[in-house]
């Protein structure tokens, strides 16, 4: 199967994800200082970090697709398995801002950032295993060191949103500034002459 369908409906299910975010910003009931945005804050905040997360999904996504030729029904189960997980997040954007950071929504915000990961490692093992597996990918990944530690610090920030919500929530901003910078380990595979697509 050609991998178009599957590009285009990530695509569109990523930008119903993030308009369902945006939604959530409320405006605020006055209008004479900007003391009346104050309240909205966290909000803003949850909100900004799960847009960048989604950008960094969408931004990997798109390079693993580039040199990934041809799709089948495990790559395709395996992509709504990450959308799925995807589609968690304005749920637990939503929820951690509008408590102020509260720890059961910062843990479970993080939780939904784990499977992600998760998923999103399972969709790339997937495309590695299809028959004519992309030799790029696999020679991109490499050790996948970022792939290897993100889980593992998420892992960290679910158990310690319970300790103290904010070190969970450092911990959430330093796995986005991990991967805030596209994955260029691709585009260097696809540059030193190893194209198999």
């Amino acid at each position: 199967m050609h991998k178009g369908r599957l590009e285009a409906f990530s695509d569109g299910v990523l930008a119903i994800i993030i308009t369902i975010m945006v939604l959530e910003l409320k405006v605020p009931h006055g209008g004479s200082a900007f003391n009346d945005l104050e309240p909205l804050l966290p909000v803003f905040l949850s909100y900004v970090l799960s847009f960048v997360y989604l950008g960094i999904y969408w931004n990997n996504h798109h390079h693993m697709f580039q040199v990934t030729q041809r799709v089948n029904g495990s790559i395709l189960w395996a992509n709504l398995h990450l959308l799925f997980w995807l589609s968690l997040v304005p749920f637990a954007t939503g929820w951690m801002g509008e408590t102020h950071f509260a720890p059961a929504p910062t843990a479970l915000y993080g939780a939904v950032l784990l499977m992600s990961a998760v998923a999103y490692m399972i969709l790339q093992q997937a495309i590695l295993r299809a028959p004519g597996g992309s030799t790029v990918l696999a020679s991109a990944i490499g050790r996948d060191l970022k792939g290897k530690l993100s889980p593992l610090i998420y892992v960290a920030a679910i158990g310690l949103s319970f300790v103290n919500p904010w070190i969970a929530c450092a911990l959430y901003v330093l796995v986005a500034l991990l991967w805030l910078i596209p994955d260029r380990r691709i585009e260097r595979a696809l540059a030193s002459g190893m194209n198999d697509v």
